[in-house]
């Protein structure tokens, strides 16, 4: 017996030695989504890149990321998931390397695209491990929550590492913090996690996998150019309705496939279509916010990256707290009240965001980053223990790449549309508050780009004009904040509703009733449905 006790305990010590290695790709991974948010007044005085230049670079990591992980997902169970996950950590350093050297917005542009496919190789294998190093259920949620914590503390602490680095050093230090910590990561890998992939793979859908890239790019780049074009401009309708034609496609491409990138049968199970698409919901609304409270932090408060940083620390460490909560919640009611509870939170976060008027102190952005982080923790690791408990042992590249997928989705979507309708209401407020107090035109068009070119610009005019032009950019950001974040609770307090009517509200893993084959081939009852 104690012999036994002792393997086992070795076995233990084991899996978790492999997760902490796999939680330290994770974090850059997360770190690596909005770490480059206060850099981007340094950023734009270095490279001068325009306003959907600077979106760009927002979005262009977690848009990759986005649109190719669903392939990334195949393609890591049948190649291997701990060399997937090498190769995807290898490609990020490189990626890195050749954005901190970038002389031109494209070639940031392209870097930041090129971490972001490293990303999309790294993501799910780092969960589908998971999945398949902790078998018994009560275990695996607490990596999961370990997981959920991890994920989004690099996210999340993103503003206060790059504030820091680029306070101490510059924009450009931000790519090359990647490059050592990855390098011993991917040689831990190899000494400490065990491979793993399905013995039996499958035909990689190449079309399916260009066709969901296509649609995101389509649709994000014109979420993108909408307030430099005008929402109604031929490019910008033509790019919606191209996104949505080439959805249709890419769905009748997937019902047709022998082997496709998402079977349909997938997403017909509602612990895993509901799971991933209240996951994608919370990170479209809390990701946005994110970006839009980092722009209020310094431009609007005018605190510098650093202090900015600092001021989001707790969001992450609410969220913490949430995904450790909501393990032990799981396991007493089940998945279902544990998303409805914490996307409620989310929106009531977001309500209080929404209450900001000019001259609102810290103190709100506090009491919403401690409800929306609390709430965003406790939905995602019930949301993500919904799809991954859905899917066979055998799959879990493919089950962590849906979760990834939408969440990355989410976030990317997230930033574009709230950024770009704050951009919108900031425009055509402060342009028409500053034409209707007589303000030259020449001030007027330098001021009505982004409250932080409005600051830039104020500090160079005398008083007077300099606290006129302060207080009309404030009453201008304010507005469109109150508006971006009643759209984001708005979003999460529905999908709550769709939660509590449509996810079910008993649900058991795929393994306790049927196993997937080597090969990955369906359960008795079906993918990942579960009989009744």
């Amino acid at each position: 017996m104690r012999a036994n006790d002792s393997a086992s305990a070795d076995n233990s010590r084991g899996r978790w030695a492999a997760t902490a290695v796999l939680c330290v790709g994770l974090y850059l991974l997360g770190l690596d989504l909005t770490v480059l948010n206060v850099a981007i007044p340094d950023l734009q005085a270095d490279l001068r890149p325009t306003v959907a230049e600077v979106h760009w670079i927002v979005d262009g990591y977690a848009l990759v990321l986005g649109g190719t992980v669903l392939a990334a997902g195949t393609v890591t169970d049948r190649t291997g998931r701990r060399l997937s996950y090498a190769c995807g950590l290898t490609l990020c350093a490189a990626a890195s390397v050749l954005g901190a050297l970038a002389g031109a917005p494209w070639q940031l542009i392209a870097a930041r695209c090129g971490m972001g496919a490293g990303a999309a190789l790294m993501m799910p294998a780092t969960l589908s491990l998971i999945r398949n190093l902790f078998t018994d259920p009560r275990e695996r949620r607490r990596a999961i929550a370990v997981w959920t914590a991890v994920l989004g503390a690099g996210g999340l602490t993103g503003p206060l590492v790059g504030g820091w680095v680029v306070e101490h050093f510059s924009w450009r230090a931000v790519f090359w913090l990647n490059v050592p910590l990855a390098l011993v990561t991917v040689a831990a890998a190899f000494l400490l996690v065990p491979e793993s992939r399905v013995r039996r793979g499958e035909r990689l859908d190449v079309a399916g996998a260009l066709l969901s890239a296509c649609v995101l790019l389509t649709l994000v780049g014109a979420v993108i150019e909408g307030p430099v074009r005008g929402w109604t401009s031929p490019v910008v309708l033509g790019g919606f309705a191209l996104a949505a034609a080439l959805l249709t496609v890419w769905a009748r491409q997937q019902r047709r496939s022998p082997h496709p990138l998402l079977p349909p049968e997938l997403l017909r199970d509602a612990r895993i279509g509901i799971g991933a698409l209240a996951l994608a919901l919370m990170s479209f609304a809390l990701f946005g916010a994110l970006f839009v409270m980092t722009l209020q932090l310094q431009g609007v408060m005018g605190h510098t990256p650093w202090e900015a940083g600092v001021r989001t620390v707790p969001l992450p460490a609410a969220l913490a707290v949430g995904a450790f909560a909501g393990q032990p919640l799981i396991g007493r009611h089940g998945e279902r009240p544990v998303v409805a509870l914490g996307l409620v939170l989310v929106s009531l976060g977001l309500g209080v965001l929404a209450t900001t008027a000019p001259g609102s102190g810290y103190g709100r952005l506090v009491l919403f980053q401690a409800l929306a982080g609390l709430g965003a923790g406790m939905t995602a690791v019930a949301g993500t223990e919904a799809v991954m408990g859905a899917v066979p042992a055998a799959r879990a590249g493919l089950g962590s790449a849906v979760n990834d997928a939408t969440r990355q989705v989410g976030s990317a979507l997230g930033v574009a549309v709230q950024g770009s309708l704050l951009a919108t209401l900031y425009t055509d407020r402060i342009r028409t508050t500053l034409m209707d107090n007589g303000v030259p035109g020449d001030v007027v068009g330098s001021a009505d780009d982004t409250v932080l070119a409005t600051a830039a610009l104020a500090a160079r005019l005398p008083e007077p004009e300099r606290t006129r032009l302060l207080g009309a950019a404030e009453d201008a950001f304010v507005h469109g904040l109150t508006h971006t974040a009643l759209l984001a609770a708005a979003v999460t307090a529905l999908t709550a509703a769709a939660v509590w009517r449509w996810f079910p509200a008993c649900a058991r893993d795929v393994a306790e009733y049927g196993a997937a084959d080597p090969g990955g081939a369906r359960t008795k009852s079906g993918f990942g449905v579960r009989p009744q």
